[in-house]
């Protein structure tokens, strides 16, 4: 793995809407073939990040660079390099897994083969199933063959275990490795502390719009043990 060539810099975001501040100066640094994670609670402002990252959002101030483009100037060429699985996705229930292939793939100029891709995935089966009738982990299966597509050097995965119970989580979690495997950089989204040290070589944890830790899975652990005690408790109160 390639450390030191960043795919994704952030420098100093900040994005509002009206007087909620969603994002207060995030910034962060994603390298080359690394599971980078952004770790915090419902509403702290992970979302709004990474949708700044790739072009759904326009930020009110700092830099964004992925792939060395500015998302906001380049949008097309940042969307044809980066794939994109977001937590609120939603497909026409009746619309059948290889229909969702086939139109995803012709917003692409240059597109894997969808049935390959399916197979790779484990829904060769599913191939004539609606979308509807697709389980919680085959629907997470698809999402991530749709941000593979168009063969992307980064793919942005975010809150993708949530609903799932422990046997899919699991099952997605050896998806996201197979990502790593394939030198495919990946920023998740999560707000689960375990999957982040399961899954991630770094992690940003951020807090109402800001930063609040930075490093390894065990630097951030072992340094802000704090940080960690109020987490839990915020995840045994359900906010997380």
């Amino acid at each position: 793995m390639d450390t030191t060539e960043p795919v994704v810099e952030i420098d100093d975001l900040r994005k509002a809407y009206g007087a909620v501040t969603a994002v207060d100066g995030v910034s962060l640094r994603v390298h080359r073939g690394e599971v980078f994670g952004v770790l915090g609670p419902n509403g702290a402002g992970k979302t709004t990040t990474v949708e700044c990252a790739v072009g759904l959002r326009r930020p009110d101030s700092g830099t964004v660079r992925v792939l060395g483009l500015d998302p906001g100037t380049d949008p097309d060429d940042v969307r044809q390099r980066v794939g994109v699985q977001l937590q609120q996705a939603v497909l026409p229930q009746r619309m059948t897994v290889r229909e969702a292939m086939a139109v995803f793939a012709s917003a692409y100029r240059r597109a894997v083969d969808p049935d390959a891709l399916l197979a790779e995935w484990g829904l060769r089966e599913q191939r004539r199933t609606a979308f509807g009738k697709l389980s919680g982990g085959q629907r997470q299966r698809l999402f991530i063959a749709l941000a593979l597509l168009g063969e992307p050097e980064v793919v942005v995965l975010d809150e993708l275990t949530t609903g799932l119970d422990p046997a899919a989580r699991r099952d997605t979690w050896a998806l996201v490795r197979g990502l790593r495997e394939r030198r495919v950089t990946v920023l998740l989204v999560t707000h689960a502390m375990d999957e982040a040290e399961m899954l991630c070589d770094r992690l940003v944890v951020i807090d109402r719009g800001r930063v609040v830790a930075a490093g390894t899975p065990e630097a951030v652990r072992g340094e802000h043990r704090s940080l960690e005690t109020a987490y839990l408790a915020l995840t045994a109160e359900g906010v997380a």
